[in-house]
């Protein structure tokens, strides 16, 4: 059984690199976001690359991540994860900090060596104005290698994955649909499909008179709805 979380999401992935691993909808703006593993995973070696290469962190390091679900969140946590970076929610030093433009203020909790916005637009939109204080995650991950051999981190997170996961019903390879205002823990809606090989719908702002459609559609097996 993968014993790191580097290992239960390339296990994910070796399933089917092409098929859809994490499905994005956001039902406020009708958009729709497909990645197949391999797509996630090159986000994911992009940003342990930007943690490794840019940022100087690695075994050891702390990010702070203050964005909600979303496709981009996942490669975000994935990366600083594969570099064996902890991602804490308690404020203080760290080497990096992640945060949406609405969060951008809550960094003067933090010391953060790096401080990286993202916008979470569309097709992975830049920025149209950065914060000051920070750089644009988009613009700088594009520019980072595509391939990272990952760090063994995280044995005790993915313990309570598979743990959650089966709290969830969530047998192995399933095709999970989480609405997101109600499962805003990544230990729900990333790490506990991760850890049974199954892929996701994450939806933000449901409008659940689309949930029937959307299911049927998306062929979903477990809907945490």
């Amino acid at each position: 059984m993968a014993d790191n979380i580097s290992r239960i999401f390339a296990a994910a992935v070796a399933i089917d690199p092409a098929r859809p691993l994490l499905t994005w909808y956001d039902d406020a703006t009708g958009e729709r976001t497909e990645l197949s593993g391999a797509t996630l995973a090159n986000w994911v070696a992009k940003t342990a690359n930007l943690m490794v290469d840019e940022v100087g962190a690695g075994p050891g390091g702390r990010a702070a991540v203050l964005l909600p679900p979303h496709w981009q969140t996942a490669a975000v946590l994935l990366g600083c994860w594969s570099a064996g970076v902890e991602v804490t929610a308690a404020p203080g030093e760290v080497d990096a900090l992640f945060a949406t433009v609405e969060r951008a203020a809550e960094a003067a909790a933090w010391s953060a060596g790096e401080q990286y916005a993202l916008a979470l637009h569309p097709l992975a939109a830049p920025l149209r104005e950065v914060p000051a204080g920070f750089t644009d995650y988009v613009v700088q991950v594009r520019g980072q290698g595509d391939h990272f051999t990952p760090y063994p981190f995280g044995e005790t997170l993915v313990a309570e994955a598979i743990d959650r996961a089966g709290e969830l019903a969530i047998a192995a390879g399933e095709r999970v649909l989480i609405d997101v205002g109600r499962n805003p823990d990544p230990l729900d809606w990333l790490l506990a499909p991760l850890a049974t090989g199954s892929s996701v719908v994450l939806c933000a702002n449901l409008d659940r008179d689309k949930l029937t459609d959307r299911i049927a559609v998306e062929r979903v097996t477990v809907p945490l709805a």
